[in-house]
């Protein structure tokens, strides 16, 4: 498991538990393929948010690959409304993991479930521009999230921001680098999430670009 992992690199003297210097806190959610913790760097007092591949999957150079894309399409980017990404590396036992921004605030799905599935329109058009600027940059660069949805988007305090929030973009996880081999899958691969998905994208990875960042966002507003 990824709790298994982790205790990898403990000794048995040692109490706490670190992915290099960072010393992790608490669990903060899982998925299919990994888990994300809360950790700290206590010399310089950064927190910042741990994702960790399963075990199961360190084996599957596709999923590795998708996992260290991430990394890379974020830096890439390096916009303020795209979650950063610090470092990326691998566990004594091979697992790989990247250290990111940790980020306090709702996803868009828990803010659309407490306004009761619609938010205003005013507040709705400010959040569209947020992640239209975001999509905007990425697309410049070449890259497309193709799994943009309310979960990967997260609302965060930021008073100098359009009502005083900041959209994030997160999980760049299976984005599509262009003229990148290691970004391409099979034209056969489905990846994404149904709701949100362009007709392209349904019929295989290979022909999902910019334009179904763009559909999902029809979708979402």
């Amino acid at each position: 498991t990824v709790e298994r992992n982790l205790r990898v690199i403990m000794t048995p003297s040692m109490v706490e538990t670190f992915v290099g210097p960072y010393r992790v806190v608490r669990l903060l959610g899982e998925g299919g393929i990994g888990a994300v913790y809360e950790a700290v760097n206590e010399s310089i007092e950064r927190r910042v948010a741990i994702k960790i591949l399963r075990a199961d999957h360190a084996d599957r150079a596709d999923v590795v690959t998708r996992f260290f894309n991430e990394a890379r399409a974020v830096n890439r980017i390096a916009h303020p409304s795209i979650v950063q990404i610090y470092e990326q590396g691998r566990l004594p036992d091979g697992t790989a993991y990247i250290v990111m921004e940790f980020l306090e605030g709702q996803t868009l799905t828990q803010r659309l479930k407490q306004a009761g599935g619609r938010l205003p329109p005013r507040y709705a058009i400010q959040l569209a521009w947020q992640v239209a600027a975001a999509l905007s940059a990425a697309h410049a660069k070449g890259i497309a999230h193709r799994d943009l949805k309310p979960d990967n988007l997260m609302l965060v305090p930021d008073p100098l921001g359009p009502g005083g929030e900041r959209v994030k973009v997160l999980d760049f996880g299976i984005a599509k680098l262009a003229a990148d081999t290691l970004g391409k899958e099979s034209a056969q691969a489905i990846i994404g999430t149904p709701t949100y998905m362009s007709p392209e994208q349904c019929r295989g990875a290979d022909e999902a670009d910019e334009k179904t960042d763009v559909y999902a966002l029809g979708v979402m507003v």
